[in-house]
């Protein structure tokens, strides 16, 4: 074999390389760069603080507020994406002109941008003159301060990321559900097995892979909402929707507080790789592919 061809299968692949280390691996290290520094984005000196930056961020109670924040958003829109998601999918699991209809009208907020749905839900969940409270009223229940409590914002926020989310988490369940061989449920109908023994048997280990998927991409989009909080609540009120990405864009581009904003940058980075690991490690023994 000639040297060109052994060299050419990297030459195809350099490009595609260039721009990926071009783009996210460069960035990410220079981010680590910046977070043992103390600079104001303006100035030309970066006065070297080593990991001062992350001793401030791991003892101030507001970056423990917004880890909180960002664990209890994650924690419910992936299980509440997923699940409704799967529910929606083994009803949808049909071919006909019904729930094709509505497989389409579930999945179109996936293609609406962020902003937009934003937009809509501040003023679907406005207290005085918003949708969602004329309709709970019309049950007579009182008017909810849905944006304005801290009781009540962040699950707002949950709400708007599910019903986006919930709609293509669904098609791909319905995609898996499809590419499950027909004769095995023809051999558990002949088996006359119970449909919750079907569905727990027979389903979700076949769903398995889908369901590492959804998982792990809903995870990590999850921490890095950033839209629905810049537009409808800022953080607000009283911290209580605060979560990792706005932290970072508040003391970077608001505060100027570059050196501090790459220390929260890093920490974000740690821990989204290390639940992603740790996912990776304790389930995909658990996945079943065929």
């Amino acid at each position: 074999m000639t040297l060109w061809a052994k060299l050419r299968p990297y030459g195809m692949v350099a490009p595609a390389i260039l721009v990926f280390s071009l783009f996210f691996i460069y960035p990410i290290f220079y981010m680590i760069y910046l977070s043992m520094f103390d600079w104001n984005f303006v100035s030309p000196t970066k006065a070297f603080v080593g990991l001062q930056n992350f001793q401030d961020l791991l003892s101030e109670e507001d970056f423990r507020k917004v880890l909180t924040n960002t664990s209890i958003y994650t924690i419910l829109t992936v299980t509440l994406t997923t699940g409704l998601a799967l529910l929606l999918a083994l009803w949808l699991n049909k071919r006909n002109i019904f729930h094709g209809f509505v497989q389409g009208a579930i999945f179109s907020p996936h293609i609406i941008s962020l902003v937009s749905i934003s937009l809509l839900w501040s003023w679907l969940m406005d207290p005085e003159y918003g949708l969602l409270n004329w309709v709970i009223g019309l049950v007579g229940f009182g008017k909810l301060q849905w944006l304005s409590h801290p009781s009540t914002a962040l699950v707002s926020l949950v709400m708007v990321a599910v019903w986006k989310g919930v709609g293509y988490n669904a098609l791909v369940f319905i995609a898996g559900l499809q590419s499950i061989p027909a004769d095995i449920y023809e051999a558990a109908s002949l088996d006359r097995s119970k449909p919750w023994t079907t569905f727990t048997k027979l389903i979700l280990p076949m769903l398995s892979p889908t369901i590492f998927f959804l998982v792990i991409i809903n995870m990590i989009g999850s921490f890095q909402v950033f839209e629905t909080i810049a537009i409808m609540t800022q953080g607000g009120p009283i911290n209580s929707t605060n979560t990792l990405v706005y932290y970072i864009y508040e003391n970077g581009f608001r505060f100027f507080k570059i050196g501090y904003a790459s220390a929260a940058g890093v920490i974000l980075l740690i821990i989204v790789g290390i639940l992603t690991i740790v996912y990776f490690k304790l389930l995909s023994n658990r996945v079943h592919y065929r």
